[in-house]
Parts: structure tokens; C-alpha cells; sequence
């Protein structure tokens, strides 16, 4: 965007206006984006549908994005952004002291700021045995059977506590939560 002048503002306000012509309550949509001129649009104009809208925050993918990212959040959150959702990874990581999987800096600093954490993509990996790859590269050390995508998905929900996780194959968060009745 912009394409033939069709602005990202435009798109931003034609989505909700879809909604809204479809009769949908605000308080079921988590309008998201990896945009965050979108997620600031609808905070502003649109401030019934902003109240849940989702930053899909891939600054993370790098050491340095991920230091401003995490830097980042008590400016996200001053402009009315109350929903972050990084990659799982970015989540977590290994306290070397332990040898244990705990939560990341910028999982911290989400929740003390208050801020709602959504995550994204369980089971998308290679596996486990392997290292586990991209979704898996913060807690690599750790990870060397299968079964610890459990323990992930354990820290993910009881000590970052996350709200909600996207997966591509949803049997082990299903399962996981019917276990734990969430």
C-alpha cells in the first residue's frame, strides 16, 4: 500500500466497515495486523474495534529487533496498543542457570506493562529432536525430544500467560487444554 491510490488507511477502515455491515459486535473481532500504523488507525477511529486489535509483532525475528522490540513496548502500550503477539519464540528462552526454559525479557516487560499476549505458530516446526528450528531457536539448547513442545507450551500459558496461541496443527494445544480444562 499504497496501490493505485488505495491507501493502508483505507484498507484499515474498509475491514471494519465490513464488519460493521455484517452486523458483527466489536467485542468478537481481534482485528490484527503486522502493521502498526493499522493498529493505531483503529485505537483512534475506530476505538470499539481497537480495544482488541492484535500487533503481530515480527521485529523479533532478529537479536537486534527483538532489543527494540522489547524496548519498544511502553511506548506501544502508552498509544493504546493493549494486545502484543510475537512468534512463541520470542516468548521464552533458556536461564542458563538452571537449564531451565523461563520467560523472555520481552515477555516480561509485556506483562508488567499490562499488556494481553497473543502467540503464534505452535507445531509449525521441524523436530524436536533436530533443535526444532525457527519457532524453537531461543530455548534450542533445551529442546531434544517432542514431548518438549509441552514443556514450551506449559511456560508459554502458566508463567508468560498467554491468552492465545495459533497453530497450524492444533492436537497438542487442544489437548494441553482440555488436560488443564482452559
Amino acid at each position: 500500500m499504497p496501490f493505485e491510490g488505495y491507501t493502508q488507511e483505507q484498507y484499515a477502515q474498509d475491514m471494519i466497515d465490513a464488519y460493521k455491515a455484517a452486523g458483527v459486535d466489536p467485542s468478537r473481532v481481534w482485528a490484527q495486523s503486522f502493521v502498526p500504523d493499522d493498529i493505531f488507525y483503529w485505537i483512534e477511529n475506530e476505538p470499539d474495534f481497537g480495544r482488541q486489535a492484535v500487533y503481530l509483532d515480527e521485529r523479533v525475528d532478529t537479536v537486534e529487533g527483538y532489543a527494540n522490540a522489547t524496548a519498544s513496548l511502553p511506548d506501544l502500550a502508552a498509544r493504546g496498543v493493549q494486545i502484543m503477539a510475537p512468534a512463541f519464540f520470542a516468548l521464552t528462552k533458556v536461564d542458563n542457570a538452571t537449564g531451565t526454559i523461563v520467560p523472555s525479557e520481552y515477555a516480561i516487560a509485556a506483562k508488567e506493562l499490562g499488556l494481553e499476549l497473543v502467540t503464534w505458530s505452535f507445531e509449525r516446526s521441524g523436530w524436536l529432536n533436530e533443535g526444532g528450528g525457527y519457532y524453537y531457536q531461543y530455548v534450542k539448547p533445551v529442546i531434544n525430544n517432542d514431548g518438549d513442545a509441552y514443556t514450551v507450551l506449559d511456560v508459554l500459558v502458566q508463567q508468560v500467560g498467554i491468552t492465545h496461541i495459533f497453530s497450524d496443527w492444533p492436537a497438542t494445544v487442544t489437548y494441553f487444554a482440555s488436560c488443564f480444562n482452559l
